[in-house]
């Protein structure tokens, strides 16, 4: 297909005031996933906008656009798919990077013409690396302009979301290898190297604990904390998964933990 053609090949012009008070009743209407295709307002060239956020961070990570078959895989895989407009064809985000993004919820906003993707990304979301795609801001008040990269540049961000971005950035060094990078030194090491780290810090946690030494306790927590995202980033394992772990504990059954055993397979 032809990037100029409607990638969609369907008819897309409505008229304005015919569509005005169907579109106000179906501001309430709600779509399966069989139904959604049609129900959006898709664009001449077939396409809707998708704006990509991190579902646990709140960033906007990019924005990219979907036609039918776009959206229809990213709800078949459960990742994001996209159409691109440059090229003309789809792509599947992360399919040479490794950066796929699992959906997590897909919202659709009161015209049914945009598209809000919340997924878990598994690296950087731009193609030059960063974390998302809108890395520079303009400051309102000197009128210029300013790379926001520092990871606790958003003053109002929940302290947590940096355990998300360290770990984004750990992937990233282990994709790219930079030099001079401890992270980089520790993954061409291998196994055995970043195994000893870790309970290098894990010792060093328990003698600060000894110690009475919340200052001691505060720095080997932090170092034990980045180590082991990095072992579980050798073993293939996002932080999530640890999560999801500890969320199911955390559901009790008539006042007990309910048995993972069943779900298991160690």
């Amino acid at each position: 297909m032809n990037g100029a053609d409607n990638a969609n090949g369907a008819e897309t012009n409505i008229s304005e005031g015919g569509a005005a008070g169907a579109n106000t009743a179906n501001e309430e209407k709600l779509y399966g996933a069989e139904e959604l295709a049609a129900a959006i307002r898709w664009n001449e060239a077939g396409l809707v906008p998708a704006i990509v956020q991190d579902a646990k961070t709140r960033e906007v990570l990019m924005l990219a656009w979907m036609n039918r078959e776009a959206l229809a895989r990213t709800l078949e895989t459960g990742e994001t798919w996209f159409w691109s407009r440059s090229r003309g064809k789809l792509w599947h985000k992360g399919e040479t990077s490794g950066n796929v993004q699992k959906v997590r919820r897909l919202r659709y906003d009161c015209d049914a013409d945009a598209l809000l993707v919340e997924a878990a990304p598994a690296g950087a979301a731009c193609h030059t690396g960063r974390t998302g795609c809108f890395y520079r801001e303009l400051d309102m008040e000197r009128g210029q302009s300013r790379f926001c990269e520092d990871l606790f540049h958003e003053e109002k961000e929940d302290p947590k979301a940096i355990l998300d971005k360290l770990e984004a950035l750990i992937a990233e060094r282990e994709r790219k290898r930079p030099e001079g990078s401890y992270t980089t030194y520790l993954f061409e090491k291998g196994l055995d190297k970043i195994l000893k780290k870790v309970g290098e810090e894990a010792s060093e946690v328990l003698i600060a604990a000894k110690n009475r030494s919340r200052h001691e306790l505060r720095y080997e927590a932090a170092d034990l904390l980045y180590h082991l995202l990095v072992l579980l980033r050798e073993q293939g394992m996002r932080l999530d998964e640890v999560l999801e772990e500890l969320a199911s504990r955390h559901l009790k059954t008539k006042g007990e933990y309910p048995s993972l055993a069943g779900n298991r397979q160690d």
